[in-house]
């Protein structure tokens, strides 16, 4: 029987990225992190990008297990930046195969919302995530091809209370990449998406106290899994789509989300009975 610290695991696949150079942005914690580190476990070499605060932690693990990555600290809001990010890993690795867009601002505002919460919102979100798409193209193209993934969410797909400005910049994420999909396809770079359902987080960590063995069939109920899924778990449908083993699929959406879009209200009421929380 599978146990809850068994969710956390995956065998990798030796190799399967060998020689290539992947970009990881919000790649210093969570999801972002487990992509970085699934990706240097089948051989890739990997850049991330995050805030200060993570950075220089999740670079030096990565370092220590030997792994030849490069670590960009900085704000996706700055174009600057997103330019400083890919110039330096072609200056310093030479090339880049794959570009995980997953650095997003939480900003989940509704009536009150502010122009500032908007702003950053599709800043730090959809904007950066088609600045760095603009940015890689060509070094792709010029290489022979690549693959995009950038990450959405459930959020982008149904409605949420008091949740205007997150799920805006994520739904504008699924167009992104559909629209971008179209354009770069003839260039031999393929663009998909990922939108995981409740993940367990550093965040949600935190909105649980703690305490997984309370809010696990809780949180759960909303999933026909009847459990929340795990950053592993959406690193490896992002490897997946990255991978050759995805090379007929782009313009796509993959939910990671356990059957949360599938289920819809009326399963939700069903679980939530289950599970005594209705």
């Amino acid at each position: 029987m599978t146990t809850l610290a068994d969710l956390d695991k995956r065998k990798p696949i030796p190799d399967r990225f060998a020689n290539k150079v992947a970009i990881v942005t919000g790649g210093t914690a969570g999801i972002g992190l487990a992509i970085a580190q699934q990706l240097c476990h089948e051989g890739a070499t990997v850049a991330l990008s995050g805030l200060p605060a993570d950075g220089e932690e999740a670079a030096g693990q990565l370092s220590q297990a030997g792994y030849p990555a490069a670590c960009f600290l900085g704000d996706m809001s700055q174009e600057s930046f997103c330019e400083q990010i890919v110039r330096g890993v072609l200056e310093r690795f030479g090339r880049v195969d794959y570009l995980v867009n997953n650095a997003f601002s939480f900003v989940a505002e509704s009536l009150d919302a502010t122009r500032a919460d908007w702003d950053r919102a599709f800043s730090v979100g959809p904007i950066a995530f088609a600045k760095m798409i603009q940015l890689v193209a060509d070094p792709m193209e010029q290489q022979g091809g690549g693959a995009i993934v950038n990450l959405a969410s459930i959020s982008g797909h149904i409605a949420q209370k008091s949740r205007w400005t997150y799920n805006m910049a994520k739904g504008a994420v699924n167009q992104l990449t559909k629209c971008a999909a179209l354009d770069l396809a003839p260039r031999g770079i393929r663009v998909n998406s990922i939108s995981p359902a409740w993940i367990w987080t550093r965040e949600v960590e935190k909105a649980a106290g703690g305490d997984r063995q309370k809010y696990e069939p809780i949180w759960g109920a909303y999933h026909m899994l009847g459990r929340l899924g795990r950053p592993v778990e959406c690193a490896a449908a992002t490897l997946f789509l990255l991978s050759d083993d995805a090379r007929f699929i782009t313009g796509t959406d993959l939910p990671v989300d356990g059957g949360y879009l599938s289920m819809g209200p009326e399963g939700l009421g069903q679980t939530a009975i289950i599970a005594g929380t209705k």
